[in-house]
């Protein structure tokens, strides 16, 4: 009998396996690292995110709600106390803790790493743990983000407090969180596989994992979509309107919104060819942003006509995309130099596994050639592109796009500050009234001030033309009909997957 209890075991074991539920989705770059704290590409910040929590985070109708935090109060306009859960655990087991929160918060805004989230820090004096699950927030100065700040993910100080570089860590690829999955590790260039974290604090997920299938080619995403191998997928506006059938339609439900996010071609203004604010005038002349919305989105998009999203309080209604003039961009070049014997000639880079980026470059180069501009496109592997062109600044333009979350900020992107090295101002933008007006507004706390200042600044930023804003794409995504409790939010539709079920 005692032989064949392992027998037993095993057949139990393959039972549960056989019938474990698997979400597939594709990825289509390669994450570089998985610590939230310095994940800077969208690769690694998705993966991450289903490992990590912050003591807050929004809920379906985006408004804050407490996470790794139980509750939280404001004493007065520069306290803020959190009170922690007491049932959260990392991943390897050890209790979470207020040391954790002090620790990420110390290590966030050391010069140990480079880190373009130390900015949403910037106003906090102190962070202190006044018992193991009450930690006190004291700010400099009143700030229009200070719930917000603590959307950022917590990190285990007991992995991480013993690291002499936290750059090259291989905590990077080996990650232990607090949030739904975890991860063993991942390798370059293959499927990433996620595990239900059996011990969640709010609820074990459903779905006991996702695999995350490596498709540098969007076409391979489709072919996949299209032979019902993936669960949850993105469809191209192409693909939507003429290239899916009824089977399709059976198969998935489809759900579209607006996105929270833009692309730009961004002029590298350390560059002396953009730095005569005539010649991106003229070159912005030279482009029509519909006729870019027509081709590339058959209807499924938007005209982009700033840095702040159609719908939030920093939208400026009264600006609108300029009209494609190309007698005077031709105007404007010449009075910046620039003749049929001596054109602008620059390069334009963006990354290879977009294809619409790669469409819009080649679409943008047809029409500055009209205004006697000579554009080349060179395309690269989203990590290539990351780390060789974009953050070191090795480029002359750059499409690139924002996704941007519920509360508008200005400062990563447009404050000069933001200029250094890791920031997200990588195109050296500066000019000292938006400066002003970002500090101005960061101790706003009136929404209706705030959101003047965050017009003010959106008018600034788009006289300057330090990005040609190009389009704001609609969000097309694809979910097996057979998953259940699926909905819609102002988030996506991937707000609540641990409550999905796959049968």
């Amino acid at each position: 009998m005692k032989r064949l209890i392992p027998a037993i075991f095993l057949i139990l074991n393959l039972t549960v396996s056989l019938v474990a539920s698997t979400l597939h989705l594709s990825i289509s770059s390669n994450p570089s690292k998985l610590n939230p704290l310095i994940a800077t590409d969208s690769a690694s910040g998705e993966i991450a995110d289903w490992i990590f929590d912050g003591l807050l985070a929004y809920d379906k109708d985006g408004k804050i709600e407490p996470r790794l935090a139980e509750s939280y109060r404001f004493e007065n306009n520069t306290t803020l106390v959190f009170k922690l859960r007491k049932d959260v655990t990392w991943s390897d087991g050890v209790k979470f803790t207020a040391d954790d929160v002090v620790f990420t918060w110390n290590l966030i805004t050391s010069p140990k790493i480079y880190t373009p989230y130390s900015s949403e820090f910037r106003y906090v004096k102190e962070v202190r743990a006044t018992d193991p699950y009450t930690v006190v927030v004291t700010y400099t100065k009143p700030y229009f983000k200070a719930l917000e700040t603590w959307l950022t993910s917590i990190v285990p100080k007991h992995k991480l407090a013993g690291e002499k570089d936290i750059m090259t860590s291989s905590f990077n690829q080996h990650p232990v969180g607090t949030g739904p999955y975890t991860i063993d590790g991942f390798e370059v260039s293959r499927d990433i596989v996620l595990k239900a974290n059996d011990h969640y604090f709010r609820h074990r997920p459903h779905i006991d994992q996702i695999v995350y299938h490596f498709m540098p080619d969007p076409g391979t995403e489709f072919l996949m979509l299209k032979s019902h191998k993936l669960d949850v997928g993105s469809l191209t506006p192409l693909q939507y309107e003429r290239q899916i059938d009824e089977d399709f339609h059976r198969y998935y439900h489809i759900y579209e919104k607006i996105s929270q996010s833009y692309t730009y071609l961004g002029f590298n203004l350390k560059n002396p060819k953009f730095q005569d604010p005539r010649v991106r005038e003229a070159l912005s002349l030279a482009i029509d942003r519909q006729e870019l919305v027509d081709i590339l989105f058959f209807g499924h998009g938007r005209v982009c006509t700033g840095p702040f999203m159609p719908g939030t309080f920093a939208f400026n209604d009264t600006i609108k995309a300029p009209v494609q003039n190309i007698e005077k961009a031709k105007r404007l070049l010449h009075e910046a130099g620039y003749n049929a014997k001596h054109p602008l000639k620059f390069e334009i880079v963006t990354n290879s596994n977009n294809p619409i980026r790669v469409y819009a470059a080649q679409i943008i180069q047809y029409q500055l050639a009209k205004a006697g501009v000579h554009a080349t496109i060179r395309t690269m592997e989203w990590q290539a592109f990351l780390n060789t062109v974009v953050m070191p600044r090795k480029f002359e333009t750059v499409i690139l796009g924002w996704g941007l979350g519920l509360m508008p900020d200005a400062y990563s992107i447009w404050h000069s500050e933001g200029s250094r090295k890791g920031g997200f101002n990588f195109i050296s933008y500066k000019n000292s009234k938006v400066d002003r007006l970002i500090k101005e507004a960061e101790q706003t706390i009136d929404r209706k001030k705030l959101g003047k200042i965050y017009r003010e600044i959106f008018a600034l930023i788009v006289h300057d033309n330090p990005y040609l804003f190009l389009y704001i794409p609609d969000s097309i995504t694809v979910v097996n009909r057979k998953i259940q409790n699926v909905s819609q939010s102002i988030l996506g539709i991937m707000h609540n997957v641990i409550d999905w079920i796959k049968p």
